[in-house]
């Protein structure tokens, strides 16, 4: 039995949940394309999201992302992930409900912290207190995390193929998104 993709599968998280490492395992396991939103405006503007960030400001990069949000989203299903702040957007949430499903990959602050207190590519976390910031953020945005229609946790065990089976199995509860085929 194989499965057909229907409807794009949008990651979305904090930074540092795992949204370009299972989104790229997931979209290898389904045979579908795998499309990083800040990749796609980092090579349209050519320039990083942090040199966007301090060049042009977050609103300036929030529209950018929602336009490329849009235009994947007409394409044919794929696996889409997305820039931490993107899903905020209520923009964003509709047009992924409209045509697409959102997968949260819910990490803990713990662990959101061992994987990005290293990284300098996090321009949000580029402040006196980046752990502390890192946490506001955490606060702020998981009550917005939580809207998505699918919720799986990330536990710091996961490997990214134990990962990727957990949102393999949420998924399949959902024949909307999955369809089941016989080859």
């Amino acid at each position: 039995m194989t499965c057909s993709l229907e409807k794009t599968i949008v990651m979305v998280g904090m930074m540092g949940a795992g949204k370009t490492a299972i989104g790229k395992a997931l979209a290898n396991r389904l045979g579908v394309k795998f499309v990083d939103s800040d990749a796609e405006i980092e090579s349209a503007a050519t320039m990083s999201i942090a040199e966007i960030f301090a060049r042009d400001g977050e609103a300036f990069f929030r529209e950018r992302e929602s336009a490329v949000i849009a235009r994947l989203l007409e394409g044919p299903p794929m696996v889409l992930s997305t820039g931490g702040g993107a899903f905020l957007r209520e923009e964003n949430r509709k047009m992924v409900a409209e045509r697409g499903v959102s997968v949260w990959l819910d990490a803990g602050l713990d662990l959101l912290w061992n994987r990005v207190r290293h990284k300098t590519t996090r321009p949000l976390l580029r402040t006196a207190n980046p752990k502390e910031t890192l946490r506001e953020l955490y606060e702020a945005r998981v009550p917005i995390y939580a809207q998505a229609e699918i919720r799986v946790e990330a536990l710091d065990h996961y490997s990214i193929e134990a990962m990727t089976t957990a949102v393999l199995r949420a998924l399949h509860a959902r024949p909307d998104i999955l369809k089941e085929s016989n080859p």
